[in-house]
């Protein structure tokens, strides 16, 4: 066994809850902003989020929520996101967070497989909630904001402060993020305290984050990266965060500009914009130290490109949900053009070759295995699923392709996986496909990714019509957008007279990948 260890010292994991461990100085930084809307300007200082987690913990076991009930939350990037969160998990209480793109379908799925009882959205969801929460566990829906006529609001919630977190045991589940899976709907990724706990210390500590930064969060908070990079990282060494509910380019540069942010982690997306489009250079962004890019590959050039403009260095992580999500970051000093960093402290990486299982040296491309305390027990009531990925001695097979060179920096050079990366969002082609499929005139479909500068890769569709059936490329389009997220909608559709496929049945994406350069 070649194993590629982290070249850094290893860290302290405590043996606690995620927010006895990222709250634990909240009291004494007091009046400090702790997070700050950035539309508006409204401010929640570190004594206010204390305060609030405590009240809404409260609430919670006073109205009967205890150990083992999962809580649904849906809310884009606001303030109030971390307390829900964090209030949720010192009731003991573990949390699903959910897409507030996804449609009604896709909310009912991940509310049915978590079993959650209780779902916390704001009133722009509220009608989706309300249509999804039908023929489920959950009880009751809560609005941030004001209630009204909406139903019960959030501070309608809020108890007797707790004292005390509920103890929970560190191997216990914490947060259930979804994560889309090859086979089609999104499988619950269950990571516990110490998973969580592990990977704030392994980034805040790699990436040297400061007390004195000031992050923006564009990054949604309900995706593993905004999570816990952004939310969880910022709050645990008492920085200050600006949330952003929505990307908007103009308001991410005036925000960077207004509150002198240092630090900003961002999706190649965005990456692509600071290289190319004229806006960027009406605003000052000189008090940028980095810009971390994760969530998808980006090229080396682009890197470069973008951090010469903005003046600061642009560099790469890699992760995945599965990992809580950091296997490797880039630390200070240490960037190379196209590399995505190291493995980070605790952590260990191998490159195994996909067909004989051996393991390579140095410059040589296999699949990714990681191992670490990151790293998730398995997917929620999916133990076929868990097996697929994570063997018996706990390494998890990424499904990625790439190699670690002689400094041990590794570089991603290709993907087992057929999921596609949209803007940093995972796809699978098997959902798409399942969803065409159910369409009267439609016989047969493929999905595959198609690159795209903006947004990395977008679904492209091949279909098969039942013969004597006629449809357009629009209306096939306009089918499926109005059962998935956004991020998920087909970009264009070819009409075919066959998928190729395997002796086995097995649809040959490469041969339809390789058409689209034709």
């Amino acid at each position: 066994m070649l194993i590629h260890p982290s070249p850094l010292p290893d860290v302290e994991i405590p043996d606690e809850s995620l927010t006895e461990y990222v709250l634990q100085d909240a009291v004494a930084l007091g009046d400090k902003p702790a997070l700050i809307d950035g539309p508006s300007g409204r401010t929640l200082t570190y004594a206010q989020l204390d305060d609030q987690v405590r009240r809404l913990a409260g609430g919670l076991v006073g109205r009967g929520l205890a150990p083992g009930d999962v809580v649904a939350l849906m809310a884009p990037n606001i303030p109030e996101y971390a307390v829900v969160f964090h209030g949720v998990l010192f009731a003991g209480c573990a949390i699903t967070t959910i897409n507030g793109t996804y449609t009604d379908r896709e909310v009912h799925h991940q509310l049915v497989d978590s079993g959650a009882v209780l779902l916390v959205t704001v009133a722009a969801f509220l009608d989706v909630a309300r249509d999804a929460i039908v023929d489920t566990s959950v009880n009751g829906v809560v609005v941030i904001g004001e209630g009204g006529d909406a139903g019960e609001s959030l501070t309608d919630w809020f108890g007797e402060p707790l004292a005390q977190q509920v103890p929970v045991a560190a191997d216990s589940l914490a947060a259930l993020p979804y994560s889309s899976g090859t086979t089609g709907l999104n499988k619950g990724v269950m990571l516990t305290h110490r998973n969580l706990i592990a990977n704030v210390a392994q980034v805040s500590t790699l990436t040297q984050m400061r007390r004195d930064e000031v992050f923006v969060a564009v990054l949604p908070f309900f995706h593993i990266y905004g999570m816990q990079v952004l939310m969880n990282c910022g709050l645990r060494v008492g920085g200050t965060t600006i949330t952003m509910p929505r990307f908007d380019l103009e308001e991410f540069l005036r925000l960077h500009q207004d509150y002198t942010v240092t630090r900003s982690f961002v999706a190649p997306p965005i990456v692509v914009a600071l290289a190319k489009h004229p806006v960027v250079d009406k605003y000052d962004l000189s008090s940028l130290e980095q810009l971390v890019s994760g969530a998808a590959p980006l090229s080396a050039e682009l890197a470069l490109e973008a951090g010469a403009r903005v003046g600061c260095e642009i560099v790469q992580g890699y992760g995945m949900t599965e990992m809580s999500p950091a296997s490797h970051m880039t630390y200070p000093g240490g960037f190379k053009p196209g590399s995505v960093g190291v493995t980070v402290p605790n952590t260990a990486t191998r490159i195994v070759d996909p067909e004989s299982g051996d393991d390579l040296g140095v410059d040589e491309d296999g699949e990714i295995w990681v191992h670490g305390p990151q790293v998730m027990p398995g997917y929620l009531n999916n133990e076929v699923a868990t097996r697929e990925c994570l063997d018996a001695d706990g390494w998890l097979h990424t499904g990625d392709i790439g190699h670690v060179d002689s400094d041990g920096h590794l570089f991603i050079v290709d993907r087992l996986k057929e999921l596609i990366k949209v803007k940093g969002f995972q796809v699978a082609p098997a959902e798409l496909e399942a969803l065409l499929l159910t369409h009267p005139a439609v016989a047969d479909a493929a999905v595959v990714g198609r690159p795209d500068e903006s947004a990395g890769e977008v679904p492209v569709a091949f279909v098969v019509l039942k013969p004597g059936q006629e449809v357009t490329e629009s209306d096939l389009q306009a089918f499926v957008a109005d059962q998935v997220a956004h991020y998920k909608q087909i970009e264009s559709i070819t009409f075919t007279d066959e998928i190729p496929k395997s002796a086995s049945g097995k649809i040959l994406r490469r041969l339809l990948r390789d058409s689209l350069a034709l």
